[in-house]
This record gives structure tokens, C-alpha cells and sequence, in this order.
């Protein structure tokens, strides 16, 4: 039998042939592979836990500055006139008590004085009792005729006019007892001394102011609240006002003006103060203060700040779907709690939303949902023998 003779260069071609036959075969397997694949099995961009709003009352409060000023100052001078200061007794920022002396002035003058008004009160005593004697006298012998009618009347006028001028010098004994207690500065109240005008040696006029207090020590915050929000305010609301100088104090609303500034429409709210603990002295009458009204409290539909993104300007969430695909939502965003805050609109309670990392995710995207690590923790905690049954 004749031998079939085959030339390698055509045993080449054959070769090659079957070799791209063989990868032709092999894409067309791996492309009909991938489009089999179901969707479901994409691989998810961020795994996350989810959390649902949660429905709850927050408070509401009203902002406003404001300035601190004392409740009441009174003026303390001096009554007496053209009498030296001889000692002063203290100083600005010192608390006094009602009655304690604060300022002595020179009495040497003021006793001899006194002095003098009690020796006259004496001899018009005297000079009254003698005049009584006579007086008495003459009507026991008004019925024996010895004496007239006019000389009796004149031992009873006598005896009125001492009585009279007793009187006199009893009353100008008193004014010099008072003048004479003008002389010691007594503080009218328990307070602070906030300003301090008395100097040794000077010779002051009766009026002439020398300290000015800050009546008991209390504090007032003056806070401007505009004529539309002042009908949300009223006596008794309590108020947290924060100082300049960081000091926080609690307020009581004590009156609201009667009348509105026509320049600026706000009204002046006076608010009561009281140090919290540690801020005993940190508020001082004319600092700068802003404070809240507390207004109560109000339901509200509450998120974690985790779970909110912020972009362009705008609050979203990302609400995660049964097929584990996230899909965005805008919503608005009022008051914060902690580390709450509340959406007032665009979303609905028991929507499941990606607790934190959605920063990182876009409209549409996979996600791996995990349970939160709390849950984790308390099915770790649980016995064996209840997890399998």
C-alpha cells in the first residue's frame, strides 16, 4: 500500500487552525459563564451595620443674648454735712452685711453738740418743774381770793410755755443723737460693694455718694427676645445662660417688660441667676451673657449623626433595601440630642438605614450587612445549650 506523504509546512497550518478553534471555544465558555452569573452575586462595596430612627421627645429652646446686671444697686452717702472722713472701711468687691460700718466721720464737734442739747434739756426741765410748783400753788389759792385772776393765769401760761420749751430742747436733743449716729456709714443691706468714692480726710456735703452695692449679691440676665418670639416666654420659664467669661448660671424669668424698643422690636426679659457649682464669682455685672429658654419638649423622629451625610449643602441617609442595595435619601435635619439629631422631613419610621460609613457609599451600591457589635457581644455572651436549640 502506497504511503500518504504529508509536507510539514502543511502540518504547520493544520496546527494553528486547531489552536484558534480551541480559544474561540474557550471565550465563547467564559463569556456565556459571566452572563449566567446572577446579579445578586456582586460584590458588595462596604459592609455595615444598619440602624432604625427612633422616635422620642426633645426639648425645645429659645436662643438670646444679653447682658448681667445687679438686680438693684443701692447708693450709700453721707447724711451729715461739712464733717470729715476719718476712716474707711471697705473696699470695692468686699461683701457687707445689713448695718456693718463702712465709713466713720470726725464726731468730735458733733458730741460737743449733743452734749450741749442735753444740758439744755435739763434746764427746761428744771425751769418746766418750777414753773408746775408755781402754777400749782396758784390754784390752791384761786378760792381764797389772795391772788387775781390775771396773776393766776399768768403762773398757768408760765407753766405751759416751760412745758413747751422742755419739749423743744427734748426734740433738739434727738437731732443731735441722730447727727450724731450719721457720723458711722451703715450698709442698708447685705450686698457687694461695686464702686467706692469715700477718701480720708475729705470734707463731703449731706447727699454726696460714697459707695454704691450691689443689693444682696444677686445677678440678673437682661436678655433681648424679639416682639414674635416674647409670647413663647413667661414668668417662671428657667433659663441656662452662659457667661463671657464661660461661667454657667441657671435662671428663673422674674418679668418681662411691659413695653417693646420701637427701634429694635425686642423686649428686655429679666431672668434671676444662680451660680451652678464651681462658678461661684465668675459672673460679674455687665459682662456679655447668651442663654437658652427651656420651652419643654416636643416628639421628634431621631437618627445617629453617623448615619447622616453631608454633600453640596445637603443632609442624606441611606436607607438599605431588602436586596442589600442602598438607595439615598435627602432629608431635613432640626434639633440635636447628644449624639442625635433630628429629621423633620423625608423619612419614615422603620426604614432601615446604614449606621455609619455612608460617606464612602453611592446611590445604588452593595453592601454587606453585619449585626452591630452589641448584638454580637450578647450572642457571644449566651449559653451553648441555648444556641442550639
Amino acid at each position: 500500500m502506497k504511503k500518504l506523504k504529508i509536507h510539514p509546512a502543511a502540518l504547520a497550518a493544520m496546527a494553528l487552525t486547531l489552536a484558534g478553534t480551541g480559544g474561540v471555544a474557550l471565550h465563547a465558555s467564559r463569556t456565556q459563564a459571566a452572563e449566567d452569573k446572577p446579579a445578586d452575586a456582586a460584590r458588595p462595596a462596604l459592609t455595615v451595620t444598619t440602624v432604625q430612627p427612633v422616635q422620642t421627645r426633645l426639648p425645645v429652646t429659645l436662643s438670646a443674648n444679653g447682658n448681667i446686671a445687679a438686680w438693684q444697686e443701692a447708693s450709700v452717702g453721707a447724711e451729715a454735712n461739712g464733717l470729715r472722713l476719718t476712716e474707711v472701711r471697705v473696699n470695692v468687691g468686699d461683701r457687707v452685711k445689713r448695718g456693718q460700718v463702712l465709713a466713720t466721720f470726725s464726731s468730735s464737734t458733733v458730741s460737743a453738740e449733743a452734749a450741749q442739747a442735753k444740758a439744755g434739756v435739763l434746764e427746761a426741765e428744771a425751769n418746766a418743774a418750777e414753773a408746775a410748783g408755781n402754777a400749782q400753788r396758784a390754784r390752791s389759792l384761786e378760792a381764797t381770793g389772795a391772788l387775781s385772776a390775771s396773776q393766776i393765769n399768768q403762773y398757768l401760761t408760765a407753766e405751759q410755755t416751760a412745758k413747751a420749751r422742755a419739749e423743744a430742747a427734748r426734740a433738739l436733743y434727738q437731732a443731735q443723737q441722730v447727727r450724731l449716729s450719721q457720723t458711722q456709714v451703715l450698709a442698708p443691706d447685705d450686698g457687694v460693694i461695686s464702686a467706692r468714692s469715700a477718701t480720708v480726710g475729705a470734707v463731703v456735703g449731706a447727699g454726696t455718694e460714697l459707695f454704691r452695692m450691689i443689693r444682696q449679691g444677686r445677678l440678673e440676665w437682661r436678655a433681648e427676645v424679639t416682639s414674635v418670639e416674647l409670647g413663647r416666654i413667661t414668668t417662671g420659664t428657667q433659663a441656662l445662660v452662659t457667661a463671657a467669661s464661660g461661667a454657667r448660671l441657671e435662671g428663673r424669668v422674674r418679668m418681662i417688660a411691659p413695653t417693646v424698643d420701637p427701634q429694635t422690636r425686642a423686649a428686655l426679659v429679666y431672668v434671676d441667676l444662680k451660680a451652678l457649682p464651681g462658678n461661684a464669682g465668675a459672673a460679674r455685672a455687665g459682662m456679655f451673657a447668651r442663654g437658652e429658654f427651656d420651652l419643654g419638649t416636643t416628639p421628634a423622629l431621631t437618627v445617629p449623626q453617623a448615619a447622616l451625610v453631608v454633600r453640596d449643602g445637603f443632609s442624606y441617609v441611606y436607607r438599605v433595601g431588602d436586596d442589600h442595595r442602598v438607595a439615598r435619601l435627602k432629608v431635613q435635619t432640626g434639633r440635636l440630642a447628644g449624639e442625635r439629631i433630628e429629621v423633620t422631613q423625608g423619612l419614615a419610621a422603620g426604614t432601615r438605614l446604614v449606621a455609619s460609613g455612608a460617606g464612602f457609599l453611592n446611590d445604588g451600591d452593595v453592601v454587606r450587612v453585619v449585626e452591630s457589635a452589641p448584638k454580637q457581644a450578647a450572642a457571644r455572651m449566651q449559653p451553648a445549650s441555648s444556641a442550639t436549640k
